[in-house]
């Protein structure tokens, strides 16, 4: 009888960087380090190296970390992820690569999927990776990425940015949202959602957010759009009309569509349409309802209406999601290109 091997896990090597934030070198480790396949399998194996042979880097912190494994390990990559660091040098101030860097990247074999979270942005582009692409930073840095990499499309308003084979997001939490989606576009949503749940956080945010909201926590003596989007959440099968949303906080259209964009950071329009793909995603997965059923119960209408939204959101075709994800196994490979943020 053949012996049945385990799938090889998907090797995520994260760079470590003198000057690196010690909250976001442990993101992809806990985002990473959590998802099973259904036997119990670890899909993840994630790795942490730095630029020199194995030995102690700085951080931001009043302490130092010490990483087992030197440059090396980014030739094991599948996923390569770079954390930000605040002494940077010559990457944020010239836009040129120390020696040093460049030969680790060097080790980074063709095909490998590249992220970045907050300013290790800048590596990745210094190293030339993401020259005639769209990224973003932190909302502080973008202007100076810019400025500094004047080939990049930079988007500052954005939580992350994924172009395919290189992931950009935005600082600290973002880098949550990053290696969840991530994560979700490699297994699908009921495995990121297992690990946010674990995790402690929102399951999603969707690339396009705003990453940065003028007045993020609410003035207490005004109204908020919190019983409305929970309204609407548990009516997304139904017709729902910005009126219908205004009318549950008392509000006028104008105000109410304000208000929303204030604390939500997008329309109310686009906040729907996001939860009925998420919706549609988890039915799709995790259902053998049909896609007309499924276009019905996610608010989409018609099976060609959610096809359309689903193309656009995801890059693939309801039933081309289905046959990707749900399986028992989740190790299936993913679509190529998925919630891409244009």
């Amino acid at each position: 009888m053949p012996v049945e091997h385990a799938p090889r896990p998907h090797r995520v090597v994260v760079l470590a960087l003198d000057g690196l934030l010690p909250f976001e070198l442990g993101i992809p480790h806990r985002i990473f380090g959590r998802p099973r396949d259904a036997r119990g399998r670890l899909l993840y194996e994630v790795v942490t190296c730095s630029v020199r042979p194995p030995g102690p880097v700085e951080t931001d912190a009043d302490f130092a970390i010490m990483v087992e494994h030197g440059p090396e390990a980014l030739a094991t990559a599948d996923t390569v992820i770079v954390p930000a660091s605040y002494e940077l040098g010559p990457v944020f101030e010239e836009g040129v690569l120390t020696p040093e860097l460049a030969a680790a990247l060097a080790h980074i074999r063709p095909g490998a999927r590249l992220a970045s979270i907050c300013t290790g942005v800048y590596v990745l582009a210094a190293a030339g990776f993401l020259d005639g692409r769209p990224a973003t930073t932190h909302w502080a840095d973008a202007e100076h990425l810019q400025r500094l990499f004047p080939q990049i499309r930079v988007d500052p308003d954005v939580l992350f940015v994924d172009d395919g084979d290189v992931l950009t997001s935005a600082g600290v939490a973002a880098g949550v949202d990053l290696c969840l989606h991530m994560v979700r576009r490699d297994h699908g949503t009921a495995v990121a959602n297992d690990v946010a749940r674990r995790t402690v956080v929102p399951p999603h945010r969707d690339g396009g957010q705003a990453q940065y909201i003028a007045r993020p926590v609410p003035d207490p003596q005004q109204a908020t759009t919190t019983a409305a989007r929970a309204w609407a959440l548990g009516r997304l099968h139904e017709p729902i009309q910005l009126r219908d949303m205004a009318e549950r906080e008392a509000m006028s259209v104008r105000t109410f569509t304000r208000r929303f964009r204030e604390e939500v950071g997008i329309s109310p329009g686009q906040w729907l349409t996001q939860q009925r793909v998420e919706r549609a995603r988890h039915l799709l997965e995790s259902s053998g309802l049909s896609v007309d059923r499924i276009a019905r119960d996610a608010g989409f209408g018609t099976a060609q209406s959610m096809r359309q939204h689903l193309q656009a959101a995801l890059g693939v075709t309801p039933t081309a999601y289905r046959r990707t994800f749900r399986t028992a196994d989740t190790t299936r490979p993913a679509p190529t290109r998925t919630d891409a943020v244009r």
